[in-house]
């Protein structure tokens, strides 16, 4: 009896033994606030981090805010007395997570700005997708599709944007017009949706296509709000092709809409990439190293770091999805866990 109980705990032991280089290989653990799991992007967020977080070495909880500002402020202040190797965040509330990222700042924690850019208050770093340059690629995509139907770039585009008090919409309107600015034959009619509503959207394609019915080419800055357009579209007996519809952010109900043939193109906000770009630094983040600015090759897409008032602050281009590459894995809209493997950059 003796010798087996001698057995059993020499197997304990041992397996202990081997649990722990395992344990030790954790370089900490980080907690990421993010601020619903009501979408596709934000349950992404939380996956592609995961994943990528933990191949350079970090544990990764997540803390679900439902939306609501008082609870993401309370979840800020438990977290930060639990002193984590850092802290990922994508406020609710852009101005009212300020001082708790002061407060986190001034504790020594490390705050990274996750897809939501917060200028108003230095943190650790900041990942985000050009959204200007989204407007760059939307324009492009915009020019070849009235140059198939005219030969060349003219005709009249409606863009529904997102809430005007959304830096998102109001950076992919601005790179939009920038790039359309060089051809005065088109006019381009710029309506918003009031809180990102998808109803709102409908409802602005309808009127707009009443007063204006030679619209060639709808761009919406979400995928959502191209879904409650083709509804309307259906409505006034419209059929995939009579008009040229685009959107943004690469959401999966943007890609369904491309393989049923509503949508012309999807321009994809760079998901998998934001999420790599965090792991990829986390190292330097964590020890309060300099990140110095350039160029970086982020799973295969080349980030540019710049220094901001902010901190630093990594962009990541997007990609224009159409009927040719809409099945790709990479795109985030698909659903498919990220592969990649992520270097933590040295």
């Amino acid at each position: 009896m003796k010798r087996i109980l001698l057995s059993v705990f020499g197997v304990l032991a041992l397996a202990l033994a081997m649990l722990t280089p395992a344990v030790a290989q954790t370089k900490g653990k980080v907690y990421y606030l993010v601020p619903t799991l009501l979408d596709e992007f934000q349950t992404g967020s939380v996956s592609a981090l995961e994943t990528f977080l933990k191949q350079v070495g970090y544990e990764m909880q997540t803390l679900n805010a439902d939306n609501k500002t008082d609870v993401q402020q309370t979840q800020m202040n438990d977290v930060i007395a639990l002193k984590p190797a850092a802290i990922i965040l994508a406020a609710v509330d852009f101005n009212a997570l300020k001082p708790s990222i002061e407060a986190a700042m001034a504790a020594g924690i490390p705050v990274v700005e996750f897809d939501r850019q917060i200028t108003s208050t230095p943190s650790s770093f900041t990942s985000v997708a050009g959204t200007i340059e989204i407007g760059h690629i939307a324009a492009e995509q915009a020019q070849k599709l009235l140059t198939s139907k005219y030969g060349s770039v003219k005709g009249k585009v409606l863009q529904i944007l997102g809430d005007p008090g959304d830096p998102y919409t109001l950076d992919i309107q601005k790179g939009f017009e920038e790039k359309m600015a060089a051809f005065p034959d088109v006019k381009i009619i710029s309506v918003p949706a009031m809180g990102w509503a998808a109803d709102a959207a409908g409802t602005i394609a309808n009127d707009q296509l009443v007063a204006n019915p030679d619209i060639d080419l709808i761009f919406s800055h979400a995928a959502h709000l191209s879904v409650a357009v083709v509804a309307s579209l259906e409505a006034a007996g419209k059929k995939p092709g009579d008009v040229m519809l685009m959107s943004s952010n690469g959401a999966p109900v943007g890609l369904d809409l491309i393989r049923k043939g509503w949508l012309n193109v999807e321009v994809e906000q760079p998901l998998y990439a934001q999420a790599a770009a965090v792991a990829a630094f986390m190292d330097k983040i964590v020890a309060h190293a300099e990140i110095k600015p350039g160029e970086y090759d982020i799973i295969g897409l080349t980030g540019t770091v710049t220094n901001e008032a902010w901190g630093p602050n990594i962009k990541l281009p997007g990609a224009a999805i159409d009927k040719s590459n809409v099945d790709d894995a990479k795109f985030w809209g698909n659903l498919k866990p990220p592969t990649d493997q992520v270097k933590a950059v040295e």
